[in-house]
């Protein structure tokens, strides 16, 4: 699905730009150049973030719970 029409980018390309070390919307914008025009798509984009990035918080709290 496009997240930002200005630039044409793609959820699978903010997701690729994170599987390839990009670890803050910082990163994902200097990569791609993501939000850098009209900015509608920084939402979406810092959701894309949340959902594909490890939760430290959660997996150190489930390894402990296994334990």
């Amino acid at each position: 699905m496009y997240v930002c029409l200005c630039k044409g980018i793609t959820d699978t390309q903010i997701r690729a730009a994170i599987e390839g070390g990009a670890n803050s919307f910082r990163d994902v914008r200097n990569t791609l150049g993501v939000a850098s025009q009209c900015g509608k798509c920084g939402i979406l984009t810092r959701e894309i973030l949340r959902e594909t990035l490890p939760d430290e918080a959660g997996e150190q709290a489930l390894f402990y719970a296994l334990s």
